[in-house]
């Protein structure tokens, strides 16, 4: 008999996503999960432009003025996820997972480990080699950071998850010191390989290599 804890929906939100929606969405949904209510889900969507601040930013790292961001049309979002500030917008992969971890049998540890394994094996399908780095969390390349991550977990359920650059604006991320590291690029799938694979087609093969990681 399946455990419905283990069953996972695939929710791919049309989109740019206004940031503050989003989040409500999460919100809700982590408590039908909580509550046995939902199985998990997985959302996939790519954002309206928005500056996120974590629980450890520093406002150093915001390299311009509430206004001036307003003007570039960048919200200014202060959330509950882990993490430095970071920049999500269109051309950019986030995904959202919703899920008990004591159904897997994973602690946040490990749940982390399997987030960077998943942007691994999914950057690995385009040829590109992504690696860890020891003390930081996310998935580097040798020509900088490819893809944040930033969960929330309560009552061993997640909410928050990652970004993966793939053909996002990069100038935007020259408004910030991306999760506060301020001597490593940020680079895009576009910049490594050509031609850029669509945005849909990297969230195929993400969903792929997440399935993997809770399935196999």
């Amino acid at each position: 008999m399946t455990d419905q804890r283990r069953v996972l929906e695939v929710i791919r939100v049309p989109g740019p996503a206004p940031y503050a929606a989003m989040y409500e969405r999460q919100c809700s949904r982590w408590r039908e999960v909580a509550e046995g209510k939902q199985p998990a889900a997985l959302f996939l969507l790519e954002h309206a432009p928005v500056i996120t601040l974590g629980r450890e930013t520093e406002l150093s790292h915001l390299l311009k003025t509430p206004e001036e961001y307003r003007q570039a049309g960048i919200a200014v979002e202060r959330i509950d996820r882990g993490g430095d500030v970071t920049y999500h917008g269109p051309g950019q992969l986030v995904a959202y997972p919703i899920i008990d971890l004591k159904a897997w049998g994973m602690s946040i540890r490990g749940y982390l480990r399997a987030l960077e394994e998943v942007i691994i094996q999914t950057i690995a399908a385009y040829g590109v080699q992504g690696r860890r780095v020891e003390g930081l969390t996310g998935v580097w390349t040798d020509q900088g950071k490819i893809a944040a991550i930033g969960i929330s977990a309560r009552k061993w359920v997640t909410y928050h998850g990652i970004a993966l650059n793939v053909a996002p604006n990069m100038d935007h991320f020259g408004l910030i010191v991306p999760c506060g590291i301020p001597d490593r690029p940020v680079t895009a799938l576009e910049a490594l390989i050509r031609p850029c694979p669509s945005l849909d087609e990297v969230m195929e093969v993400f969903e792929r290599a997440f399935r993997r990681q809770l399935y196999d």
